[in-house]
This record gives C-alpha cells, structure tokens and sequence, in this order.
C-alpha cells in the first residue's frame, strides 16, 4: 500500500511538473481505487450516479492538481476531494431515491383492458352533435342496431337513416378535430 501511495506521488508530482505521461498513468492507476471508494461511501445512488460522481472526481483531481504539495500523502487528497464529491452527489439528490425499473416491471404492469375514459370521451362528443343525429349514432354505431331497426325506432326510412348517419359522423369528425387541437 505505502509503494502504491510513493508510486502515486511521483507520478503526481511529474504531471505537475508538465509530465503528460506520468499525469495519464497516475490517471489509470488511482480510478480503480476512487471508482471502489465511491462505491463503497454511495449506498443507494446507484450505478449510473457513482460513475457520475467518478467523473466528477476525475474533474476535480485535473482542476485542483496544482493545490497538491509535493512531500505531501497524495491518498488523503485524494481521498477528501472523492469525499467532497460523494456528499455533493447526494445533496443534489436530495430526497429522491433512484431504483432501478427493472425491479418493478412485474408489479407495474398494467392489465390489458378497455380504456376507462373511453366510454365517457365518446358519450360527451356524441352529445354535442344534438338530437336525432346523436341518436343514430348511439344505435347504430354503440348498441349496434341495424340500419332498419335505427329507422324503425325514429320513424324514417332506412336511406334516411345511412343518409343521416353520413352526416352525423362527418360532424363528429370535425367536432373531435376541434377539441383534439
């Protein structure tokens, strides 16, 4: 562990120094480590929101390199900015909690059915065509009569009736046109 840390400083103080290099290998060998630690303080952020916060770390370590003194433990820096970055995580949570959908996709399933606003969504549009042309629709197109029995039951004739039907879905037609925009 002390090697790793004696390593870890060298390497920092060389990229502070304009080593590009040495700044790429301290990179890759402290994330496995951060990416462990953030896991380990984040219970319940979630995967996603750990790596989030990794990036975040990664952003602070290049912004804030020149604030590491050399002589210093480089660990403990390190440390206290990935902490800093798990708490700031978690505040701009704030109560929310993130779960996974896959979880609940057995319980969330809705029943295939009828939709239940159907039913009243068709009854107001039929009303707002008026009298005998909201009647016709009623029984032909809800009850499901025929064009004779529709005839029969207002008195007309059953070319009236599909001549009137024509015209009663035609407004309809434009009357949904109407509220749908």
């Amino acid at each position: 562990m002390e090697r790793q840390s004696d390593d870890w400083e060298q390497l920092l103080a060389a990229a502070n120094a304009g080593d590009g290099r040495a700044y790429t290998r301290f990179l890759h060998a402290v994330s496995p480590v951060l990416r462990g630690v953030i896991r380990a303080k984040s219970g319940g952020l979630g995967e996603a929101s750990c790596e989030d916060v990794m990036q975040e770390v990664l952003l602070a370590i290049h912004l804030k390199r020149h604030t590491w003194q050399v002589g210093s433990p480089v660990r403990p820096w390190l440390y206290a900015i990935t902490r800093y970055k798990v708490i700031d995580a978690f505040r701009a949570r704030g109560r929310r909690i993130d779960l996974p959908i896959e979880d609940f996709v057995d319980s969330l399933a809705a029943d295939p059915g009828p939709d239940p606003t159907e039913a009243a969504d068709m009854a107001k549009m039929i009303g707002m065509l008026g009298g005998r042309s909201a009647e016709i629709v009623r029984k032909i197109g809800m009850e499901g009569a025929s064009f004779a029995e529709t005839g029969k039951a207002l008195d007309m004739t059953e070319g009236a009736v599909r001549v009137a039907l024509h015209r009663a879905l035609k407004n309809l037609a434009a009357l949904r046109e109407r509220h749908v925009k």
